[in-house]
């Protein structure tokens, strides 16, 4: 009876072993069509090279930076619609230094501003919900770029905001 048992589990345990092995007619198979595959693609990608360049179509893109160019210059000013939380009020562009989701977060900053000689200013833009920190307010955008390349120093982030009132 040892002897039946034994031999029962040799023959399972062979045929166990036989039947998961993978023919090599399998992967000569996938192998000759990857081949094909790629033959075709290098084929079609040479033919349409040759043809005519393939323009991608051109997608729309909400807009949330505007330029305002002012004698020709091409320096780039945001257009925000903003409302002053403190300080005395905005000229046309604005030299901004922080900007925050936490109004806390913009009154240490423009305390900082204050205590350095500034006359700084916290405003907020509704439509994101962001604190802006303002350094400087001019009335024409040639101080205000001259301002904001003197911040760049200590504030290498500062950027020009034109008051869209």
């Amino acid at each position: 009876m040892k002897k039946y048992t034994l031999i029962c589990i040799g023959l399972c345990a062979a045929m166990a072993f036989t039947s998961c092995k993978s023919s090599e007619s399998a992967y000569k198979k996938a192998y000759e069509k990857a081949k094909q595959y790629d033959t075709n693609n290098q084929q079609a990608v040479s033919q349409t090279a040759t043809d005519e360049a393939v323009v991608a179509p051109v997608e729309a893109k909400p807009v949330d930076q505007a330029r305002v160019v002012d004698n020709l210059d091409n320096i780039s000013v945001r257009q925000e619609s903003v409302q002053v939380i403190h300080g005395s009020g905005l000229n046309e562009f604005s030299v901004v230094v922080g900007s925050f989701g936490l109004l806390s977060n913009a009154e240490s900053l423009y305390q900082r501003l204050r205590d350095a000689g500034y006359n700084a200013q916290v405003v907020k833009n509704e439509a994101k919900n962001m604190y802006r920190v303002v350094a400087a307010s001019f009335g024409n955008k040639s101080d205000a770029v001259i301002s904001r390349d003197q911040l760049r120093n200590t504030y290498p982030d500062a950027w020009l905001l034109y008051n869209a009132r």
